[in-house]
């Protein structure tokens, strides 16, 4: 079975660091043996909306944000994690394979 990861990326603009941080959380992601989905919000609005039944399938789930996200109560009943834009787009796969250690360490 595949593993799943989703992401929000949003910042105060909604431009350049969005589409960056996304960029590179899916190209790692991706280079990890995940399907991705990866949600934006910026000044173009919410692009790629992830659904109930994105975030009840992933294996992980980030936000990559330096504003609260718009409908963010549906992260409620998830274990979120919550990266900064720039670690996002400088170290993706790093803090990918940070998460996975988190989440097997939690799993023993």
């Amino acid at each position: 079975m595949a593993k799943k990861l989703v992401a929000l990326c949003a910042c105060t603009m909604g431009l350049a660091h969005t589409f960056m941080a996304a960029q590179s959380l899916e190209e790692a992601a991706k280079e990890l043996g995940y399907e991705v989905k990866i949600e934006t919000q910026g000044a173009d609005g919410i692009q790629n909306a992830l659904t109930p039944k994105d975030l009840e399938e992933a294996d992980i789930i980030i936000q990559a944000v330096a504003i609260t996200p718009e409908n963010n109560d549906r992260f409620d009943n998830y274990d979120v994690y919550e990266i900064g834009l720039q670690d996002a787009i400088k170290n993706a796969k790093g803090i990918i394979k940070e998460i996975e250690e988190m989440i097997s360490a939690e799993a023993q």
